[in-house]
């Protein structure tokens, strides 16, 4: 058997553990989501029907929505539905959720893969830095700077940003989106600042997790024997220290995915990004519950995946965790 097989046989178990945890955890979620219109007490009788709606009417309505039937059975047959792409029809329209989601995930889902990609860039980065100067100013300066950031609001940064960037020196758009397809050079113009106000965060995290790492593996007995057998340093650092002190950055990066998924929201609305984040907002102001259902799905979804693909990685890079360690 080859070293590529081996390696894929001790990727694959991991993978499917993470999908058997996944599975239940869908299920739990879809269950606590379709469970917020009980909670709520909303019902489509107050989008539809008026004051004088007539019993008749109002048995109607009742049927199309499923209400005359046990909670458990609008539950499945909701289920079965959300498991066919289908999220159901917003109240207040009529229109289909999985229709409106798809047009507006794009916005969001640019920002916050863009934040994605500068946080894991830019924490790898400062992160292998600290680690690679450990002790010095460099590693202090870094420390701060990444206490500092998080503990700044993505409201706060975006402010800043836009005060700055696009009122002061013009240098992007103090809002609006354009589409990819339209204009690629606006459309990135318009969602950087957005990305970099929901990335410090994430940025700061990862460097501090990937600086812990690091150094934690330069302390371990692996790389004291590869320096006896005379590897060269930059052989150790990305042979072995990475992929060993990889695994507390890779971990937090799975749970910040959905921090950022929500922190769109916020951000959406500084920078006026008709996202699907903004728009859930106002549909739940509105007690429009088939819409916050859908965009919870549609997140849920999005985050479980999201952890599988991190797993996935770190079972990949890291012996320790083809280990079950």
């Amino acid at each position: 058997m080859t070293a590529k097989a081996r390696r894929a046989r001790g990727v694959l178990p991991g993978v499917v553990r993470v999908a058997l945890i996944s599975l239940p955890v869908f299920l739990f979620a879809t269950l606590i989501t379709f469970g917020l219109r009980e909670l709520s007490g909303i019902s489509p009788l107050a989008f539809v029907v008026g004051e004088d709606a007539t019993p008749q009417l109002v048995a109607t309505v009742r049927e199309k929505w499923g209400l005359d039937q046990p909670f458990i059975v609008q539950y499945l047959l909701w289920l079965g539905a959300v498991l066919q792409g289908d999220l159901g029809e917003a109240w207040k329209d009529g229109q289909s959720v999985s229709e409106i989601l798809w047009q507006k995930a794009p916005i969001s889902l640019s920002i916050t893969f863009f934040a994605l990609v500068i946080g894991v860039v830019g924490g790898t980065a400062l992160g292998l830095l600290a680690a690679l100067r450990r002790g010095s100013w460099i590693d202090r300066a870094v420390t701060v700077a990444t206490s500092v950031v998080s503990a700044m609001p993505s409201f706060v940064v975006g402010i800043v940003l836009i005060a700055v960037f696009a009122v002061g020196f013009r240098l992007f758009p103090s809002g609006g989106y354009v589409a990819f397809e339209q204009n690629p050079g606006a459309w990135l113009a318009r969602i950087t600042l957005p990305a970099i106000a929901l990335s410090l965060d994430t940025v700061a995290d990862i460097a501090r997790q990937l600086r812990s790492g690091i150094v934690g593996a330069y302390q371990s007995n692996y790389v004291v024997g590869a320096r006896l057998r005379g590897l060269s340093e930059s052989r150790i650092l990305w042979t072995h220290v990475l992929r060993n002190g990889v695994g507390p950055a890779l971990t937090v990066l799975g749970m910040k995915f959905p921090t950022l998924l929500g922190g769109a929201v916020i951000t959406e609305s500084i920078f006026h990004l008709p996202g699907y984040g903004i728009f859930t907002a106002t549909a739940a102001q509105q007690g429009d519950v088939p819409v916050v259902q859908g965009a919870l799905i549609f997140s849920i979804v999005l985050v479980l995946v999201f952890n599988l693909l991190v797993n996935a990685i770190l079972n990949r890079l890291t012996p320790a965790a083809q280990r079950g360690i």
